[in-house]
């Protein structure tokens, strides 16, 4: 029987983190998931939307994340690696990848800063949501 992925993606700001001096940092970062409620979409005047709640990520395996262009092929960095850092913080789930220890990585990176890849797109499955029907919102 083949199973069947229950992924989700969303997307959000992808930035370049700059650096005073001669040498670029090869840093981007961003939130890959926001806790504040954010529009999925609108329909017949009504905003339906998303929430991750705060606790969402409590017991969330992180050990292995990976940083992709599509979610497919060349892995770019990882988190087992050291070079995808993860932190929950008040604001969210913040992301700071280095693609500096790969010529191809420093390339991405140089694609990023272009201005070629404005957002990034984080993948997850859901373990338990819920739907409040007045305010029209997801909680996951």
């Amino acid at each position: 029987m083949k199973k069947t992925s229950n992924r989700e993606y969303r997307n959000m700001s992808l930035n370049v983190v700059e650096r005073d001096g001669e040498s670029p940092s090869f840093l981007v970062e961003g939130l890959a998931s926001t806790f504040e409620p954010y529009i999925l979409y609108s329909e017949n005047g009504v905003d339906y939307k998303e929430q991750i709640a705060r606790d969402a990520f409590q017991d969330t395996d992180m050990s292995d994340v990976v940083f992709r262009v599509d979610h497919a092929g060349r892995v770019y960095a990882r988190s087992s690696a050291g070079t995808v850092k993860l932190d929950v913080t008040d604001k969210g789930l913040h992301i700071v990848v280095d693609l500096s220890t790969t010529e191809l990585g420093r390339a991405l990176h140089e694609s990023i800063a272009a201005g070629n890849y404005p957002k990034m797109s984080f993948a997850f499955t859901v373990g338990a949501d819920h739907y409040d029907r007045e305010t029209h919102t997801r909680v996951i």
